[in-house]
């Protein structure tokens, strides 16, 4: 029996999440609303769907909100930063972070040349 060194290749790609249409929640809330008590499932089924996508829905439609029907982590409104930004904000933040350990570093080293300089200055009067 051999060992590997590590796990092989992933078989099964990442699956992508699904993301569904304000037009069409609330195309399937009316149906799933509309269809007799047996059929119901058959929908759910149909679409491969859960009861709490349904659920979700229709909460959001009674609110009268169908802007909430909106996916906004996947919806065009929301706009995507450029790699380069989200690059350059994260240079920014190491930026910010180096100076302040720069500075708490150059702070103890003055602290230090003080302590030293006094230091001498003790030894000398003793002598």
């Amino acid at each position: 029996m051999t060992s590997t060194s590590g796990p092989g290749p992933d078989p099964a790609p990442k699956p992508k999440r699904r993301t569904f249409t304000a037009e069409y929640k609330a195309r399937i809330v009316a149906e799933y609303d509309a269809a007799p008590a047996g059929e119901k499932g058959a929908i759910l089924r149909r679409e491969r769907l859960y009861s709490s996508h349904v659920i979700e829905w229709r909460a959001a439609r009674d609110a009268g909100a169908l802007a909430q029907l909106t996916d906004h982590r996947t919806s065009p409104g929301r706009p995507r930063k450029h790699p380069a930004e989200a690059e350059n904000a994260r240079l920014r933040r190491e930026n910010e972070r180096l100076r302040a350990e720069v500075d708490q570093k150059n702070a103890a080293l003055e602290v230090l040349g003080k302590t030293h300089a006094l230091l001498q200055s003790l030894s000398k009067s003793a002598d």
